[in-house]
């Protein structure tokens, strides 16, 4: 077994790596960019190495740079993670040739399969059922429109070497077919290094399932089951879960079984996953493989009790493997939340900066202890920490929240009640978004396909998507706590006689509608049990006994409303009154304002301040880089027009104009570092 090992990558991937690396008495290495100096990998390592600038073309993809620390440090082996260099052949081969290990297949089976090209016509030579396309690289865009129009759109327009929804687009028809080709190739060069292109047709109404498979150097192969990953916004996974609600146990057995025997054919040694698109009629077609660890390797960990990355370790240490298919555990059910540095409400864009709160929910199982299949809760994989950069130069990911359960409804359950209580501030997270696809009916049902997001959530985002199942919950929950604040601010001893602070019973709870209009609730807060921290709340009609230990003033609260136990977030001044309450729960967000009765009708008269006017401005949507500036001074512009791109989080982000107009100035030149809601130009 190695001594220590060497991990080429960042973020939550080698923070999982070191764990079980830990847990099997292997000393690790971490690598760093100068963006990444004080990152939660670098400080869980035992050694550290500063492998160059931010941008990853100059760090984590520099394969000089990390076979150099490798030597300088004495490490037997490099676990690639995923993403960077974890499916170069070449980056492989280098490994191997110097003498260190590949915590990984063998280069020729990333060149075979980790090659989207080469691995589509490999599938055709062994039998295997493939999607209609062109198979070989795709010289200019005008090419790309006359295949995209002989297979038939929809097409499916991607990058040889791409993946994580990098250099991937589906055009319907000859402009989008276009743009898509230049648009994949600059996206591929940039994260790849590789701007081959290739396309097949799109079938539509299509799942998205997978089978995770694992080999040794001695032949052996087993499939670990299926992962359900039909849930995804502009191809990027959002939600995986294990099993599939989908598949049948036949069609199971015959997707792993063909997922053995492709990677037998190409001599797979290490963890793998060959991805299938399947049908309303589970009839099944091989997608690609990605030959090596994935993003949601663990709800596969959760339902089968296996420690994937010790399996892979031991793997390249020449190990047999320990288990044999019939000794594949499929128990309870697992679901995987990806946490997005992004915010929904702004059509999902990145967002950077610091994590001014950082606080996961408690979790009760361990990445690196997954042995018992049949034990249920929360697990959290993540990469950062309160208080730490989300730099702009990675993936938007920040953590991924994991739950095993019983079956999929107490999975549901679980996921709910984390996401509930998983409190990040600072930057927007994707929770509110997640929170909206648990409780919608169609995803509870397990009727869903990868045009899911696109089909419910096509024109965006919003509040109102998240329907909460009691909004007066939320109400009653902020007079609540703001007895319990009144409470607190009544006991300060040296307040003035006769000028003291007075609980009161009587309040009214002023909220915001979604027209903009406030809405006034009188509300009734009384002691039940006589003790702080029980109240009763009366709403209307509606009778709340609400009992919560939780202190004052953490955001994270969590108690029992009428004996059902409830996890919610309430902070004070969060918003954009300093006096209201912020109420959180189940994806549904208030701003509520607790009054005294006339203090609400004294609200009532306050004179209402219009917003200013920001029409004539183009300003960042985000931070970002600011690559082009696509008019002049003085330039007429109409709707729809292209003015500007922003690089963020590996994805160029285009900004076109929302009217027609003239532009005046431009504040701000292309090579620019933008802060969000920087001004870029503006119109006369």
């Amino acid at each position: 077994m190695f001594k220590k090992i060497l991990i080429a990558n960042r973020g939550e991937i080698a923070c999982r790596v070191i764990k079980t690396a830990r847990k099997m008495g292997i000393l690790t290495v971490a690598v760093y960019s100068d963006a990444d100096k004080d990152a939660r990998h670098v400080e869980l390592a035992d050694e550290a190495v500063h492998i160059g600038a931010a941008p990853s073309r100059e760090s984590y993809l520099q394969a000089d740079r990390i076979i150099e620390a490798c030597k300088k440090t004495g490490a037997e082996a490099v676990h690639p993670g995923y993403g960077f260099l974890s499916e170069n052949e070449a980056f492989a081969k280098r490994v191997e040739e110097e003498g260190i290990a590949f915590i990984g297949p063998k280069h020729y089976s990333i060149a075979a399969m980790g090659d989207k090209i080469a691995s589509k016509k490999l599938a055709n030579e062994a039998k295997v059922n493939t999607i209609p396309g062109w198979n070989d690289a795709i010289e200019s865009a005008e090419r790309a429109v006359q295949i995209a129009k002989d297979i038939g759109y929809p097409v499916m327009i991607k990058a040889s070497a791409g993946g994580g929804g990098k250099g991937l687009r589906v055009a319907f028809n000859d402009k989008e077919a276009l743009e898509g080709f230049t648009a994949c190739q600059n996206e591929a060069r940039n994260s790849f290094g590789d701007d081959r292109i290739f396309i097949e047709k799109f079938v539509e109404q299509p799942r998205h399932i997978e089978i995770q498979v694992l080999g040794d150097a001695h032949g052996n192969v087993i499939y670990l089951n299926e992962r359900e990953c039909s849930i995804q916004r502009r191809h990027q996974k959002v939600i995986e879960e294990a099993p599939s609600p989908f598949i049948s146990e036949a069609t199971r057995k015959a997707m792993g079984e063909q997922a053995v025997a492709l990677a037998k054919a190409v001599k797979y040694q290490s963890a793998g996953t060959v991805e299938f698109v399947v049908g309303k009629n589970q009839d099944f077609y091989f997608l690609e493989m990605n030959t090596r660890l994935q993003v949601e390797h663990p709800v596969t960990e959760c339902i089968t009790g296996l420690d994937l990355v010790e399996q892979m370790i031991r793997v390249a240490a020449g190990e047999k493997l320990a288990i044999r298919q019939e000794d594949v555990k499929r128990e309870g059910w697992s679901i995987e939340c990806r946490i997005n540095a992004e915010d929904p409400f702004r059509n999902f864009l990145p967002s950077t900066g610091r994590l001014v709160k950082f606080q996961p929910p408690d979790e009760q199982l361990s990445a690196s202890q997954p042995n018992a299949a049949d034990e249920y809760g929360v697990r959290v994989d993540t990469g950062v920490y309160e208080g730490g950069e989300i730099p702009m130069y990675y993936d938007s990911m920040i953590a991924k929240l994991i739950v095993h359960g019983r079956d999929r409804a107490h999975a549901i359950e679980l996921m709910r009640e984390a996401l509930n209580g998983f409190v990040i501030r600072g930057i927007h997270s994707n929770i509110p978004f997640q929170a909206a696809l648990l409780a919608h009916p169609k995803f509870v049902a397990g009727d869903f396909n990868t045009g899911f997001i696109a089909e419910h959530y096509g024109q965006g985002f919003r509040a109102e998507d998240v329907p909460h199942s009691d909004p007066q919950f939320l109400v009653a929950l902020a007079a609540y706590m703001h007895r319990r604040l009144r409470a607190r601010a009544s006991g300060i001893s040296g307040q003035l006689a006769g000028h003291g602070v007075k609980v009161g019973e009587q309040f009214v709870v002023v909220t915001l509608a979604a027209d903009g209009r406030h809405v006034h609730t009188p509300v009734a807060v009384s002691d039940y049990e006589g003790r702080t921290g029980t109240s009763a709340v009366q709403v209307g009609e509606k009778a709340y006994r609400i009992d919560s230990r939780s202190a004052l003033g953490s955001i994270r609260v969590q108690g029992h409303v009428n004996g059902q136990a409830f996890t919610a977030q309430v902070e004070r001044g969060a918003g954009k009154n300093p006096l209201a309450l912020r109420v959180q729960h189940a994806g549904t967000q208030i701003e509520a304002l607790v009054l005294s009765p006339l203090g609400a009708r004294l609200h009532q008269l306050m004179p209402f301040k219009a917003p200013p006017d920001l029409s004539k401005f183009l300003m960042s949507p985000m931070p970002g880089l600011l690559v082009d500036v696509a008019v002049k001074e003085g330039q007429q512009v109409q709707a729809g027009e292209k003015l500007a791109v922003i690089e963020a989080m590996k994805m160029e982000n285009v900004l076109f104009a929302a009217q027609d107009g003239v532009v005046g100035k431009i504040s701000a030149a292309k090579g620019e570092s933008l802060a969000v809601d920087q001004v870029i130009l503006e119109f006369v």
